[in-house]
């Protein structure tokens, strides 16, 4: 999808996503607080570093991370200017929020793109990933999250989403084989969001799980070595 076509989008972006996982019973809050959750569990609460939401939208992650990790400071970088004056006064003036690639730093900790690359054509996706790694400090860490072309609910999700119509998901392997030419050693892969609100009494039982390709998304961990 073009940068144009999230800026038609970015006014009613969170109610459109809202409407689209619907069916899981929840809106799409939940989905950004679960991966910042996730995120905080990893690095640790008093974690102080600069992280870069690549494909940040409207602020909605960028901003949970703000929550979960206060010591933090988060930049975004987005394609969309429309989805970029979207954000939030309190997250632009902490951090660098652009479209333009050449504003972001070269020493971010950890960088996170969630459900951004089904969106990359196959063509750029490795070069996305590049320019990702480019701007990792020294072991810092990348968190991919994905769409898992193995769950129904997910499929059913991405065909109804108005956005999504240009989407091709891609499977853990193909985001690895990514990862591995960018010299991004895989540190860890997790299926995570398995039970809809109906079944939320289970949702303890998630970490557990992580092995299980069953999950309506999955992460990926990378962290830079070398130069």
């Amino acid at each position: 999808m073009s940068s144009t076509n999230f800026d038609h989008f970015s006014s009613n972006y969170k109610e459109l996503l809202d409407r689209s996982v619907a069916l899981s019973g929840e809106g799409s809050e939940y989905f950004a607080e679960y991966k910042a959750s996730y995120i905080a569990r990893m690095v640790g609460k008093d974690f102080r570093g600069k992280i870069l939401d690549y494909g940040c939208g409207v602020g909605l992650l960028s901003g949970l991370l703000k929550k979960y990790l206060p010591g933090s400071s988060i930049h975004g970088y987005d394609v969309s200017e429309g989805s970029i004056r979207m954000i939030a006064p309190e997250l632009s003036v902490q951090g660098v929020f652009s479209s333009d690639l050449s504003r972001l730093h070269y020493d971010y900790e950890l960088a996170i793109i969630s459900n951004v690359m089904h969106h990359v054509p196959r063509n750029d996706r490795q070069q996305t990933i590049l320019q990702i790694e480019r701007r990792l400090a020294h072991r810092g860490r990348l968190v991919l999250f994905e769409h898992n072309p193995l769950n129904p609910l997910t499929q059913w999700v991405v065909k109804h989403c108005p956005f999504d119509d240009d989407a091709i998901l891609l499977r853990p392997k193909e985001a690895g084989q990514y990862f591995q030419k960018a010299k991004l050693a895989i540190a860890r892969r997790d299926y995570v969001v398995f039970f809809p609100r109906v079944l939320s009494v289970f949702r303890s039982l998630e970490p557990m799980l992580r092995w299980l390709p069953a999950g309506g998304q999955y992460a990926l961990i990378g962290e830079k070595h070398g130069e």
